[in-house]
């Protein structure tokens, strides 16, 4: 077997044999994608061979067979579309793996700029200049050049901005769109915590931005630097100027490593690890497989956060690991909150405590990290007792995790859009702006009082895509879609149970389901398989597609609204 990566997702061979089929397996391979017809050489295995040893190794296979004459869009779409339902990452095959790279090139012209193809083809050894000459552009375009004007600008191609387009498009087609965001990759983030217990692999939790794009969106990769909303406008890093009828602003937030001093140069080594960066997720697996016992550290910074509950998580989670293999009663855990309380819904404290209890947590309130020594595995934290100054406290670790303090992006914090607290300033309804009311805001980066969640995003972005394409006059409302606040946060207090947190503005528990599937206030195994199972296919296959199973959003006469 020769796999030569192309993307994260997809690496290609020349054919394989039956025997390849388990060594991609071993190599992390999820699936595999068939492009060279049956019958073309003697010795060649059918694609059923294929199918049967991929089944016998766990592989997902899609057969997609084409000859070098037949390379067309229509072989491009059905590629594209086939691989974006197989697991990732997959490994694609023809005779030499030309034909298999072609197909990519293809499907991926007018989603990505055409010089990314040709290198990303070319160091896997491919030249697809010739289909890329011929090929039309009709999905997503990745753009540079000079500026411009859209009916709608979206910053911001995370949770909240590709949702928020998917939901237009769902309701109204043919609009003119783009959505600006230099990133090559998207993350699935909430998956981060079981990445951290040796549940889901890093991989699994990416994929191509390119890929998620919807079709007809024109693509601006780049860095936005200020608005000018009297103007209408965005300008960019490169100086470029976008001009925009309505525009949504969902860049999410600051990950502030540099708050905490000394934290940068510590992270990934000596113990210091955590779950918010992709990279470092499993380093968190190792760190606690390998714990047998000493010091475990776990920090939470001043609100607001991107899910509250992610800081706990990962410590439940790590104790449960040391229970399960008998080194808990030698490992001394605490953690150490810069908060007040363990969890900012009352309602679901009990149940936590009684998890904290059980792994022998020792709980700190009021304790905010300043700075961290890597090799030295010493942390000082800074704390307020309530009759007295401000003080320092040091702790010794042999494993710390930390999560960073947390803002609104700098070009959010320093523009026209911010509120007090750097957030973009919305009306925590409508989520149209509360001074600009063309601009409207969703996810993180959005600045009311909701906790900040991927599920709050896939509930806020059919409010912004109603309210703005009534705005419009794209669709026709006679009342106003409105965001109650909802959020969820499943907090994994064991490998296989999940206290499944659900609330709204105000800390109003807001449980989705009846109370005999899933009670919200007690560990369940359902809400784990929800965890697991069900929420990552949501986000994938439902949220970015415009597809809002339970997300119909609640309405309010105009005048009650606004």
């Amino acid at each position: 077997m020769q796999a030569k990566k192309i993307t994260d997702d997809l690496s290609v061979s020349p054919q394989l044999s039956v025997a390849d089929v388990a060594e991609a397996r071993s190599a992390g391979f999820r699936s595999i994608m068939i492009n060279r017809p049956d019958g073309e050489g003697p010795d060649q295995p059918s694609h059923d061979e294929i199918k049967t040893a991929a089944a016998a190794a766990g592989l997902s296979v899609a057969y997609v067979p084409v000859t070098v004459a037949g390379l067309g869009p229509a072989e491009a779409e059905t590629f594209r579309r086939d691989l974006e339902a197989l697991p990732k990452p997959t490994l694609g095959y023809c005779k030499s793996g030309t034909r298999t790279a072609m197909l990519w090139a293809l499907s991926e012209a007018g989603r990505r700029p055409a010089d990314d193809i040709r290198r990303l083809a070319k160091d896997a050894g491919y030249d697809v200049s010739s289909v890329l000459a011929a090929s039309s552009t009709n999905g997503a375009t990745a753009t540079g050049g000079s500026g411009g004007r859209h009916d709608i600008v979206i910053v911001g191609a995370g949770a909240g901005g590709i949702a928020a387009a998917a939901s237009m498009l769902a309701r109204k087609s043919g609009l003119d769109i783009a959505i600006i965001d230099p990133a090559d990759a998207h993350y699935y983030q909430p998956g981060w915590t079981l990445v951290g217990r040796g549940v889901f692999s890093a991989a699994e939790t990416k994929r191509d931005m390119a890929s998620l794009i919807p079709n007809g969106l024109k693509w601006i990769k780049e860095k936005v630097a200020t608005f000018e909303p009297d103007a209408k406008t965005v300008t960019l890093e490169s100086g470029r100027s976008i001009g925009y009828g309505k525009l949504v602003v969902a860049p999410g937030l600051k990950l502030n490593w540099a708050g905490v001093e000394g934290l940068e140069e510590a992270l990934g080594k000596n113990g210091v690890t955590s779950n918010y960066r992709y990279d470092l997720a499993p380093y968190t697996w190792e760190l606690v497989k390998g714990l047998r016992g000493g010091t475990a550290l776990f920090t939470q910074p001043p609100m607001p956060i991107k899910c509250a509950g992610a800081p706990q998580k990962a410590m439940y989670l790590s104790c449960d690991q040391w229970r399960n293999v008998g080194t808990l009663g030698n490992t001394k855990v605490e953690f150490l909150n810069a908060g007040p309380v363990l969890f900012g819904v009352a309602d679901y404290v009990p149940p936590l405590m009684e998890y904290v209890k059980a792994y022998g947590i020792d709980l700190s309130f009021g304790h905010n990290l300043v700075r961290i020594d890597g090799p030295a595995k010493r942390a000082w934290f800074k704390a307020t007792p309530k009759d007295g100054e401000p003080q320092i406290f040091e702790r010794s670790f042999d494993m710390i995790h930390v999560t960073p303090p947390q803002s609104a992006p700098d070009f959010i914090r320093s523009s026209p859009l911010a509120n007090e607290a750097g957030w973009v300033d919305v009306d925590s309804a409508t989520l149209r702006h509360t001074r600009y009311p063309d601009v409207y805001s969703l996810g993180d980066a959005m600045g009311a009082s909701n906790a900040k969640t991927a599920a709050a995003a896939r509930k806020q972005a059919p409010v912004v895509a109603e309210n703005l394409l009534r705005d419009m006059g794209a669709i026709s409302m006679s009342e106003t879609a409105v965001y109650n606040g909802y959020g969820s946060c499943p907090l994994t207090v064991e490998r296989g149970k999940v206290i499944l947190a659900e609330f709204g503005y105000g800390g109003k528990r807001m449980p989705s389901f009846p109370k005999w599937l899933i009670d919200d206030l007690k560990p369940s195994k359902a809400a784990w398989m929800l965890k697991e199972k069900v929420l990552p296919k949501v986000y994938w296959d439902a949220m970015l597609k415009g597809r809002e199973p339970m997300c119909k959003p609640e309405h309010k006469a105009l005048e009650a609204a606004e």
